[in-house]
């Protein structure tokens, strides 16, 4: 799945809920999972670790979707390598 269709599942999915809970709230639980993702990191398995790197993804497309970012235009700067040299690897000081 590219970032375009995730957007959309996630808009078609929970998109009304979305909206009703509002950006604030929505990065209060895009926080929280980043959380997890970090103990999951520290402490937890490979299964736990891909859950939570699963569930961060989805908030950030949430999160993205509520402010109207389109998540294939931001991550695009990245596309030459380093947003600010533009080299692979990174040649920046």
């Amino acid at each position: 799945m590219d970032l375009a269709q995730l957007q959309d599942v996630i808009e078609r999915t929970f998109g009304d809920r979305d909206r009703a809970r509002g950006v604030p709230a929505t990065v209060a639980w895009l926080a929280e999972e980043v959380g997890e993702l970090a103990q999951a990191v520290r402490k937890g398995n490979r299964a736990q670790q891909a859950h939570e790197f699963g569930d961060v993804i989805a908030w950030v497309a949430t999160l993205a979707n509520q402010m109207g970012i389109d998540l294939t235009e931001a991550v695009a700067r990245y596309e030459q390598g380093c947003p600010r040299c533009a080299t692979l690897p990174c040649a920046c000081a």
